[in-house]
C-alpha cells in the first residue's frame, strides 16, 4: 500500500508530536506532517543506510560493523556494556540474571543514573543458569525465576547492581511512574500448583529504585487484573492506568484501570489498594461510521481513527475464566501481541507487534497506535506492511531529540530504529551477537530501550544472553524535512 502526501494529510489529522517510520519495502508510514511511504529513500538497502534524497538523510550514516561482534553503530557512536549475564555480578556476589527485557531510567543521587531492569525468566528456577537471586525479604514466590534488578551507573563509569524484586515470572515490559517508581509486569498467568509455582502469577508489581526498604514483602497490585501483562502506563492527569496484554487464542486486550474516588497516586499507594479497587475495563472500538471494530488489524490506512468505549471486566482475577475470554465477540476489540507503551504528548503510544492468521483483518508487521484520553480515540500512527525491512516492533520510547525509537523483535536481523518528526527513518544500532550457529545464525531481540534523564545516553538490552548497553554519540535534534 502506498500512501500519498495528499492521502496522508487527509487521513491523519492529529494534534501532538509527529512521529514516523518509512520502510524501504512494504508500507510503513505514520503521523501528521510526515513523509509518505513512497519517500522510501530515507532507508537504504538492508535497512542500515541513512542517506535520503540527494544523499542527505535524517540519520547518522550507515552502521559500521563491530569488530567485537556485539553492536553495529554509526561512525562517531560508541557503546559500553553495563551488565552482562554470567559476567558481571550483583552486590551480593551472584552473576547478573539473564534475559534482559523492559527497562526504566531515573535520575539518581550525586549524578548517577538508576535503571530498573526486567528479567524475562519463565517457569522453574532449575531451567535457568542465572535466575534472579532470592534475596531475603524481596521474594514473592520462591519457585519463580524472574524479577527485576536495579543498576546504578556512576559518571565515572562504576556500576552497581542489586535485586529489586525476585520470585516473579516472565517479567517482560512494564512502565515508569511520574512519582519515580517502576511497574513490572508478569507476562505469565500460572496459578499456584501450575509449573511448580507456589503462588498465583499474572500481576503487576511496583519496584522503587530509590528506597530498598519499600520493596520488602512484595505485593501484587491485584486491582490491575491477572492476565499476561506486557506494559503499563499511568495518566498523570487523570490517574488512569493503561495496560496491554500479549496473548492469543483469542487475541489480547487493551485495558484501562479507573481508580476509586479520592485515590491519589504516589509512593507505596498502589500496594495499599484492595484487590477489587477501582474498575478494570477493556476497549470497544468504533469506526467513523459507528460500526463496531472487532480487531485492530482491521485498520489498513495510516491516520485511521477509532472511537473508544470502555467495557467493565466481569472478573479481573480470572478465577475460572481468563479475563480476555470473559467477553462475547461483539463486546470488545482485540489485537495481536499488544506490546510496549510509552506515555507522551498527553496520551499513550501503544504497539501491536504483528498480525497474521490469528487475526481477522489484514496481516501486518507492526502497528503503533496513539490513545488520546481527552478525545477517547485511537489513531493509527505507524503501519509496517509485510515483507519490509522492519518487523515485530516491541519496546518503544519517545526520543528527547524528536520522534520514536523502537526495539525490533522480529525475524532475521534485529535493529534499533529512530524516526524524525517529518517521517524519515534512520538506523541506530544492529545486533551482531550471533547466539545461533554459523550455518543457522540467530540474533536475539532488542528490548528495554530508554534514554537517560539527561538525554545523553540511550540504554538498550540484547535479551539473550542478557546484555545492557549504553550508547553514546553526537545526538542532536533534527529539523523536520
Amino acid at each position: 500500500m502506498t500512501i500519498t502526501r495528499r492521502d496522508f494529510a487527509r487521513h491523519s489529522a492529529f494534534t501532538g508530536a509527529s512521529v514516523a517510520l518509512v520502510g524501504s519495502v512494504g508500507a510503513l508510514s505514520t503521523a501528521p506532517g510526515a513523509l509518505a511511504a513512497d519517500d522510501r529513500a530515507a532507508g537504504a538497502e538492508g535497512g542500515d543506510g541513512a542517506a535520503g534524497k540527494g544523499g542527505h538523510g535524517p540519520g547518522y550514516g550507515p552502521l559500521v560493523p563491530d569488530p567485537h561482534g556485539i553492536l553495529a553503530l554509526p561512525a562517531g557512536f560508541s557503546y559500553r556494556i553495563i551488565t552482562r549475564s554470567g559476567v558481571t555480578r550483583l552486590e551480593t556476589g551472584e552473576y547478573t540474571p539473564s534475559n534482559h527485557d523492559g527497562t526504566a531510567a531515573f535520575e539518581g543521587p550525586r549524578g548517577t543514573t538508576l535503571l530498573v531492569n526486567n528479567h524475562e525468566l519463565k517457569g522453574a528456577r532449575s531451567k535457568w543458569k542465572h535466575p534472579v537471586p532470592l534475596v531475603a525479604g524481596l521474594v514473592y514466590d520462591p519457585a519463580a525465576s524472574g524479577g527485576c534488578t536495579v543498576v546504578e551507573v556512576h559518571r565515572g563509569g562504576e556500576v552497581a547492581e542489586w535485586v529489586g524484586i525476585a520470585g516473579t515470572s516472565t517479567n517482560c515490559a512494564g512502565g515508569s511512574t511520574s512519582w519515580g517508581t517502576w511497574l513490572t509486569c508478569e507476562e505469565n498467568s500460572d496459578r499456584a500448583g501450575q509449573n511448580g509455582m507456589t503462588k498465583d502469577h499474572g500481576y503487576v508489581f511496583e519496584v522503587d529504585p530509590y528506597d530498598r526498604r519499600a520493596n520488602l514483602n512484595p505485593q501484587p497490585i491485584k486491582a490491575f487484573g491477572r492476565f499476561d501483562h506486557e506494559a503499563v502506563v499511568i495518566d498523570p492527569k487523570r490517574g488512569h492506568a493503561y495496560l496491554t496484554e500479549d496473548d492469543s487464542e483469542p487475541n489480547g486486550l487493551l485495558f484501562r484501570w479507573v481508580p476509586p474516588h479520592g485515590f491519589k497516586h504516589g509512593r507505596g499507594q498502589l500496594r495499599k489498594l484492595a484487590d477489587d479497587a477501582g474498575t478494570l475495563q477493556a476497549t470497544k472500538c468504533f469506526d467513523s461510521g459507528g460500526r463496531f471494530v472487532d480487531d485492530l488489524s482491521r485498520a489498513t490506512r495510516i491516520g485511521t481513527v477509532y472511537g473508544v468505549d470502555w467495557i467493565d471486566v466481569p472478573d479481573r482475577d480470572g478465577r475460572t475464566v481468563p479475563v480476555r475470554e470473559q467477553f462475547d465477540d461483539g463486546d470488545i476489540t482485540r489485537a495481536r501481541k499488544l506490546e510496549g507503551m510509552w506515555w507522551a504528548d498527553g496520551g499513550a503510544y501503544i504497539v501491536s507487534s504483528y498480525a497474521r492468521d490469528e487475526s481477522p483483518g489484514e496481516p501486518h508487521d507492526g502497528q503503533v497506535w496513539f490513545y488520546d484520553p481527552k478525545r477517547r480515540t485511537l489513531t493509527l500512527k505507524v503501519l509496517l506492511g509485510t515483507g519490509g525491512q522492519l518487523d515485530g516492533p516491541d519496546n518503544i520510547t519517545v526520543s528527547p531529540y524528536g520522534g520514536l525509537v523502537l526495539a525490533e523483535d522480529g525475524e532475521g536481523g534485529q535493529h534499533l530504529f529512530g524516526a524524525t518528526e517529518s517521517g524519515r527513518t534512520y538506523p541506530i544500532a544492529r545486533n551482531e551477537l550471533n547466539v545461533g550457529t554459523e550455518a543457522e545464525p540467530e540474533f536475539s531481540e532488542f528490548a528495554g530501550v530508554v534514554f537517560s534523564p539527561d538525554g545523553k545516553t540511550l540504554y538498550a538490552n540484547i535479551q539473550k544472553p542478557g546484555i545492557m548497553l549504553a550508547i553514546t554519540g553526537p545526538w542532536r535534534r533534527r529539523r523536520p524535512r
